[in-house]
């Protein structure tokens, strides 16, 4: 009696096996983007669930909220829990939040030492130790690998969300993360998003995704109408021409209109 042929074992592992020149599948949850063309790019379709995403800016508050609001709304939706904000630059703005869809009761934030440091990375690890909280975004311009890898190993025991930011100055350097991308800020209003490592192909081109929501860029549509009106009664000649806009002001007028430069700001 011969012995039992090993093809089907073969067949069957051959199509349970990744390939490093495929896009991988999720093999965890994930939580979609709510933009289409940065899922389609990433394992599963969403950011993964239990596992750390580090994302690098030269800003450490550019495009955050329209990157990431979806899903964080999603996220607190279906686990109830809040979002927890660690050494943001910035108090977040509430009812921009709202509008998004988050709630502002339900975002925590936890002020931390200036520039990062060992309290940053206790808060975050007892943030993520917590059941019901549902995502957890940390700013940590100064964490080291091994500070890293703690957190990812205590992400990869909760079943939420996390995002690391760090500056774009250290995108040669070694990171745990299962996921990392880099934003930077493009022209009218886009972001252009380079994914530096997933499981899966590099990406040859990045992503251009808007860095603000319709509503936002209608308002400031409307804004800069309105500015370009008041300016052109007051005797400022805004001829077009090839490469920018030439301004001429009307010297005769010398008073200065704070809500001009506001509405530039």
């Amino acid at each position: 009696m011969g012995l039992p042929s090993l093809d089907p074992f073969l067949t069957s592992g051959r199509h349970n096996m990744w390939r490093g020149d495929e896009l991988g599948g999720a093999d965890a949850q994930v939580v979609g983007s709510g933009h289409a063309a940065l899922d389609a790019q990433l394992p599963g379709g969403g950011w993964p669930v239990g596992a750390m995403t580090e994302v690098l800016q030269s800003a450490p508050e550019a495009h955050v909220w329209q990157l990431l609001l979806p899903a964080l709304a999603q996220a607190v939706e279906t686990r109830g829990g809040p979002v927890v904000l660690i050494g943001a630059p910035h108090e977040p703005f509430g009812p921009a939040l709202a509008a998004g869809g988050l709630p502002v009761e339900a975002v925590m934030w936890v002020r931390g030492a200036p520039g990062g440091g060992a309290q940053r990375l206790w808060a975050c690890e007892q943030a993520l130790r917590c059941a019901d909280v549902a995502a957890v975004l940390a700013w940590l311009p100064q964490a080291r690998v091994g500070e890293l890898r703690r957190l990812q190993l205590a992400a990869a025991q909760h079943e939420g969300l996390l995002f690391v930011f760090r500056p774009e100055s250290v995108a040669q350097s070694a990171s745990p993360a299962r996921l990392r991308l880099q934003v930077v800020s493009a022209e009218a209003g886009q972001m252009d998003v380079h994914l530096l490592k997933r499981r899966g192909p590099p990406l040859a081109a990045p992503l251009t995704l808007p860095a603000r929501n319709a509503r936002m860029t209608a308002l400031l549509a409307a804004s800069q109408l309105r500015r370009k009106a008041r300016l052109q009664q007051q005797g400022v000649v805004l001829p077009a021409a090839p490469g920018g806009i030439v301004v001429r002001l009307d010297l005769r007028r010398k008073e200065r209109h704070a809500l001009d430069r506001l509405a530039v700001a």
